[in-house]
């Protein structure tokens, strides 16, 4: 979270308090309803804790500067305080059954915001509602400086690629709305952690890997080819491209190896999606492509490429790319499949960085 906007909370907590009002309550009220009983709900960004009471308990009260949590006992005394940035919170996986995060996401970089809610994915447990809400428009910057709290980054979205976002970070989207008087100038949006995998992208990849879509067995250990006859992370590994094994925010930060699906839905087995479902999801990740611009993409299985693209595909560089960059599809690294050893595996994987711009 950008350190200047965190600097205006903290210096001016108490003219924050004094000159804004406590909106949403009821949404609030209806998200704590929401939260399985005895489940931790958080409020992420939380300010003053406008919010906590409305939440309910019990409740993680999180926000990165410390004079707005000081703040936050008059509200909800029993809240427990974290002081922590949202896009690196200190939760552990699954810790959480439900987040509320009103006008706290708008302080993230745009390009940083798949990063952050596939964070909040991990924190959340699976079905856990959420709520959040960002800026309507289409800037990003130091947006705040017309304003009375000057100095501040802000973005600000649209609909459909905040959607988008969710989509990828492994949510099921219930709505995506513009706010109603007052909060005409934001998004509301509700949703659901879903059973699957959260996308590991951001600026500045190398190369983009697109698994077919998550197997159940990869979505609830949270990484995918997860299995252990899956031949990915060891072809990775001998490739060159990652040096940790089934850990993507580590191949994502350390080597701008970003991770997605082609279908986010996880099944049992890929023999259950349709080709409707591949054309929608390669569309998604077209768009994803054109936005984040990585130096290539490599689809992980042909079966995939065939049904949404291209019926009479083979495995290699593909003629026609994707969103500007260069496409790779190489065999599926399954162990069923036994037409491809680990070596020339690896192979692949260097081919497709290879194409990388």
């Amino acid at each position: 979270m950008d350190r200047a906007t965190v600097s205006v909370y903290e210096e001016r907590a108490h003219d924050w308090v004094a000159h804004r009002t406590a909106g949403g309550l009821d949404a609030a009220a209806r998200l704590g309803a929401r939260v399985a009983p005895g489940a931790v709900r958080a409020d992420l960004g939380c300010g003053p804790g406008w919010h906590a009471a409305a939440l309910g308990t019990p409740l993680v009260a999180l926000d990165a500067a410390r004079a707005m949590l000081d703040l936050v006992a008059g509200h909800a005394p029993g809240a427990w305080r974290v002081q922590a940035d949202i896009e690196a919170p200190p939760l552990r996986d699954r810790a959480l059954g439900g987040a509320w995060a009103s006008a706290s996401y708008l302080h993230v970089a745009r390009d940083r915001m798949p990063l952050a809610l596939a964070r909040l994915h991990w924190m959340l447990a699976e079905g856990a509602p959420v709520h959040l809400s960002v800026r309507h428009g289409d800037n990003e910057g130091a947006l705040g400086e017309g304003g009375d709290f000057p100095g501040r980054f802000l973005s600000e979205w649209r609909p459909d690629p905040l959607r988008d976002v969710l989509v990828g970070a492994g949510f099921d989207v219930d709505a995506i709305s513009l706010g109603k008087g007052k909060a005409a100038e934001f998004l509301d949006g509700w949703a659901n952690r879903a059973r699957t995998l959260p996308d590991t992208v951001g600026p500045g990849m190398r190369l983009l890997v697109c698994g077919l879509n998550p197997s159940v067995y990869a979505a609830d250990r949270g990484t995918g080819f997860a299995r252990p006859t899956n031949r990915f992370w060891r072809a990775a590994g001998e490739a060159g491209l990652v040096s940790r094994a089934r850990d993507p925010l580590h191949a994502l930060v350390e080597h701008g190896i970003g991770m997605t699906d082609l279908v986010k839905r996880a099944t049992p087995a890929a023999a259950e999606l349709t080709r409707d479902e591949y054309r929608a999801g390669l569309a998604r990740v077209e768009r994803l492509v054109r936005w984040l611009r990585p130096g290539a993409v490599c689809f992980v299985g042909l079966a995939g490429w065939r049904a949404a693209r291209d019926r009479q595909a083979t495995v290699g560089d593909q003629p026609d790319g994707l969103g500007d960059a260069p496409v790779y599809v190489m065999p599926s690294t399954s162990g069923l499949n036994t037409h491809a050893d680990g070596p020339a595996l690896a192979g692949h994987l260097r081919a497709a960085a290879a194409l990388a711009r």
